[in-house]
């Protein structure tokens, strides 16, 4: 018993280990064409989405941001990444069909490795960086973060960083 209570300690540091780490820098363009540098959002919370314009998740994911967005308006930043191999005509189209009011960046995938490390990718997946600039948790969808993207997971993680509480890490 004293081996798997040492076994679950160290898998717990493990993964908290992973998940507090600097947010990598990027520049990518939006789907207006114009560049977006995660350094022009210094100083606020950013919520990194990873998406693809055919996810139904994803679609049903927009309004959860939007409302996040609003109700943090100038303290919160909302980013969505479409991930290659979506074209950019339908990164553009998903924008505009789902009224965005967010910036939707285009990536070929290097960007995308550097915050995933790992082979695939779960769409949607989301990092939750704060005002410093570090990751404090991410979450892929799946059965085990179905109230993270379809409940109020997401808006609890977000008000408990807003109030200088730690994110819950990874998921």
């Amino acid at each position: 018993m004293k081996k798997l209570a040492i076994v679950l300690l160290c898998a717990m540091a493990l993964s908290g280990a992973d998940t507090l780490r600097r947010a990598p820098g990027f520049c990518l363009p939006d789907q207006t064409g114009q560049w977006k540098d995660l350094a022009d959002y210094r100083g606020k919370v950013v919520v990194l989405e990873f998406m693809q314009s055919t996810c139904p998740h994803c679609a049903a994911f927009v309004p959860v941001l939007t409302s996040l967005q609003q109700k943090y308006a100038g303290r919160l930043a909302v980013i969505s990444v479409a991930v290659a191999p979506d074209p950019p005509q339908a990164v553009v189209q998903f924008a505009a069909g789902h009224k965005l009011t967010y910036p939707l960046l285009y990536d070929s995938g290097q960007m995308t490795m550097s915050y995933v490390r790992a082979q695939g990718v779960d769409f949607p997946t989301v990092f939750l960086i704060d005002a410093a600039g570090m990751i404090r948790g991410n979450w892929a969808n799946g059965p085990m973060t179905k109230d993270f993207f379809e409940g109020n997971g997401i808006t609890r993680e977000v008000d408990k960083l807003m109030a200088g509480a730690p994110a819950a890490g990874k998921k």
